[in-house]
């Protein structure tokens, strides 16, 4: 699949990301209207150098000093005439700002940007999303982030780089970052939340084809550029990181131990195995195992503990598995004279080729009871009539 990789040696801002895009074969004239249209900038594209590596240059001029609430920046961007799919990303990536802002800085009620809220960055986020749009479709992945380092000044005091909205914005993100290489802030709120928006942290094997790099405005000891690579993504199933959670236990009913399957499945369990095991002193018990997302597996760890009285709980990260790409297709299914909606999971990898369709039990027990019809040959039915639909 298409690809795209962002090597932020040396961080990265709106437009940095933009500029090294244009350096992939992004339409530079296309990209300067958008910005242009999108607010009250001037935008100048043009060949640098990095370091004595070629390079492209953006820079946004503001006509006149505008600051806007987030109301009033989402306000401005629904009323863009652009792309559908440019206007919902720069939305996401603005409502990302604002949450991080929020975070932040306590703010409660409608949240002021003062600098994000200017023309300048409206330009960045809405020219960035469009010359991603031009690549699409694509995936998107991200090397760690080099900030910098050093302290940035700010109306009410000098704060650690990351700044703290950036930090934020990584916080919530799968962008792994780095201190350096250099005492500077490089990386900016606007850069950090496009990345964040856009790019996975899971980098695949890759062939590579072109190079891209956009240079910053600051100059410094080492290269103030982002790199982007255009190419091929070799992975066909999607990257997810786990942990896996295990206990032993040897005195516990098989009572309590199906209600703790349904409570742990209930709080967020990806999956629970209960295995049947024998114990020191020849003693029947069993294992726990519960697949958790790493953020679920402290609260997952204390329910096993709570409901069987479990001392302890293993914690094992599985950082590379292999998932099937997942979703749901609501099937029309009918069933003698009466239709059914039943909803079928369809399992595939990232280049449409399907692995399973499997019907949802609960929907094919209904559509039975209703009909009378053996709930295995309704799942039968669903499940080719789902298939048919995909192969249409």
């Amino acid at each position: 699949m298409r690809a795209i990789i962002f090597d932020p040696f040396s961080g990265a801002s709106g437009d940095m990301i933009i500029a090294s895009l244009i350096g992939l074969g992004a339409d530079a004239k296309r990209i300067k209207e958008v910005m242009e249209s999108a607010a009250g900038v001037d935008v100048e594209i043009s060949k640098t150098s990095a370091n004595g590596i070629a390079s492209t240059r953006v820079n946004v001029t503001e006509k006149k000093r505008n600051e806007r609430s987030y109301a009033e920046i989402v306000a401005h961007i629904e009323g863009l005439d652009v792309p559908d799919e440019v206007k919902k990303n720069s939305l996401a990536i603005f409502g990302r700002i604002a949450k991080a802002e929020s975070k932040a800085h306590s703010a409660t009620g409608n949240i002021h940007f003062h600098e994000l809220g200017q023309d300048d960055a409206i330009a960045d986020v809405v020219g960035a999303c469009a010359a991603i749009s031009g690549f699409m479709p694509c995936r998107i992945f991200c090397y760690p982030v080099s900030v910098g380092g050093g302290f940035v000044e700010f109306s009410h005091g000098k704060f650690p780089v990351p700044a703290p909205a950036t930090l934020e914005i990584l916080n919530d993100s799968e962008l792994k970052w780095r201190k350096g290489p250099v005492e500077k802030e490089l990386l900016t709120p606007t850069g950090a939340a496009i990345l964040a928006h856009f790019a996975s942290s899971e980098v695949p094997q890759f062939s590579s084809e072109k190079t891209g790099y956009g240079s910053g405005a600051m100059k410094l000891d080492v290269p103030n550029a982002l790199r982007a690579v255009l190419g091929d993504a070799d992975d066909i199933l999607e990257k997810d990181s786990i942990e896996v959670l295990e206990t032993n236990v040897d005195n516990v009913s098989g009572e309590i131990l199906g209600n703790l399957l349904e409570e742990l499945l209930a709080s967020g369990a990806r999956d629970v195995a209960l295995i049947p095991v024998t114990m020191k002193k020849s003693r029947s018990g069993h294992i726990i195992q519960a697949i958790a997302k790493p953020e679920d597996s402290a609260r997952l760890a204390q329910k096993i503990m709570e409901e069987t009285g479990s001392l302890g709980v293993r914690m094992m990260p599985v950082t590379h598995r292999l998932i099937a790409k997942r979703e749901n297709k609501n099937v029309k299914t009918k069933i003698g004279n009466s239709e059914y909606d039943v909803s079928v999971k369809i399992a595939s990898d990232l280049k449409g080729k399907i692995f399973d369709v499997s019907a949802e039990f609960e929907d094919c027990k209904r559509a039975a009871r209703v009909s009378g019809v053996p709930v295995r040959e309704v799942m039968r039915i669903a499940e080719e009539k789902c298939r048919k639909e995909l192969s249409g």
